[in-house]
């Protein structure tokens, strides 16, 4: 069941796996290293400032939007979680300021993509995970073919994944947004990436070249650094998996235990 510390700064487990953390008193601050990968990926990707039209597929303690609300004022941004108990419970401890530009549907995340408007998004955000796995229906071709329909022409689509060696789950998802997309990065800790450790990394796909320099510095520069891996050293990590038919679709990989736990 999902819980949350009783402070201003506020941290949502579920089952004893850090969900989200919110600062009340710092919508800017972000606690956890995806997050602070996904603001960067933000930062990069659009001038400092400029609202933008968000989907984010997984709610949690809606930490990211709050962050894009701070910095970029007049940001229409829709929340879509299918956990309508976590929706409850946010809007009861942690509600969002009047004005915020945020709206929240408790649905289900593919649902609601597959009926979304044609470009009618600056960048797609899932993070959504059943317990501690990616649901299988978030993870094949004709689901990122719905995220590609719903992005603009230089939007960006960016997904929160788990994997550990061999990598099984991360190319195949890799292989799979390379059938709608032609940009593609990868963002991970080196750790990770070379195989040493199960852990978070995020896959990027745009319509337009990605800008993977300015990421790079950024991701480098955190207090736990990581890498973007694109072009021909993606291609190589890549090479040999296939793209995930609906019929074929898995969730990720089950954790291992303590992978993610806290205290």
């Amino acid at each position: 069941m999902p819980d949350v510390d009783r402070r201003r700064a506020w941290l949502l487990t579920v089952d004893g796996a850090p969900q989200s953390y919110v600062d009340l008193d710092d919508p800017v601050h972000l606690e956890f290293e995806y997050t602070q990968r996904l603001a960067h990926l933000l930062d990069a990707a659009f001038a400092p400032g400029r609202p933008l039209d968000a989907l984010h597929l997984g709610g949690g303690a809606l930490t990211l939007p709050r962050r894009v609300a701070a910095t970029r004022p007049g940001s229409r941004q829709t929340v879509v979680e299918s956990d309508r108990g976590l929706i409850a419970l946010v809007a009861e401890h942690l509600p969002v300021p009047e004005g915020s530009g945020i709206t929240v549907h408790g649905t289900d995340a593919r649902a609601w993509l597959e009926q979304a408007p044609p470009a009618s998004a600056d960048v797609v955000v899932a993070d959504v995970f059943g317990g501690s796995r990616v649901p299988a229906h978030l993870t094949s071709v004709d689901y990122a073919r719905a995220a590609a329909r719903a992005l603009r022409p230089a939007g960006v689509y960016a997904a929160n994944l788990a994997d550990g060696a061999p990598f099984a789950f991360l190319r195949s998802q890799l292989a799979t947004f390379g059938t709608a997309f032609p940009e593609l990065c990868l963002i991970a800790e080196p750790s990770v990436l070379r195989g040493r450790r199960f852990g978070n990394a995020l896959l990027v796909a745009s319509h337009a070249p990605l800008p993977v320099e300015r990421l790079a510095r950024l991701v480098a520069a955190d207090a736990f650094p990581a890498r973007v891996e694109h072009g021909a050293a993606l291609d190589r990590f890549v090479r040999g998996a296939r793209p995930v038919r609906e019929e074929d679709a898995v969730p990720s990989p089950e954790p291992p235990e303590g992978a993610f736990s806290i205290g």
